[in-house]
C-alpha cells in the first residue's frame, strides 16, 4: 500500500524545515522594510509574529472554552429511548 505523499515522514520534516525557513525570512525581513508604526508596540522587532501568535493562541484557548460550554452528551441527537 502506498503511502499519499503527504503522509511520509521525510516529507513532514521537509514541510516543518521549510515553513521554518519562510517564518524566519518573513521575521528578518523587517529589517529590510522602512517600519511607519501608529502605536510605539508595532515599532518592537519581530511584533507581528508574536501578535499573530498570540492572537492565534487565544483563539485556540477561546475555541476550548466554547466546546465546553457547549458540548452535548455522546447520544444527544440518538431516539430518546422511552418511546
Amino acid at each position: 500500500m502506498d503511502d499519499h505523499w503527504l503522509a511520509r515522514a521525510s516529507t513532514i520534516r521537509l514541510l516543518w524545515r521549510v515553513f521554518i525557513v519562510v517564518l524566519a525570512v518573513t521575521v528578518l525581513a523587517e529589517f529590510a522594510v522602512d517600519l511607519h508604526p501608529h502605536f510605539a508596540i508595532e515599532g518592537v522587532f519581530g511584533f507581528g509574529a508574536w501578535y499573530g501568535f498570540l492572537a492565534c493562541a487565544a483563539l485556540i484557548v477561546a475555541a476550548k472554552a466554547l466546546g465546553v460550554l457547549l458540548k452535548r452528551p455522546d447520544r444527544y441527537y440518538q431516539e430518546d429511548e422511552r418511546g
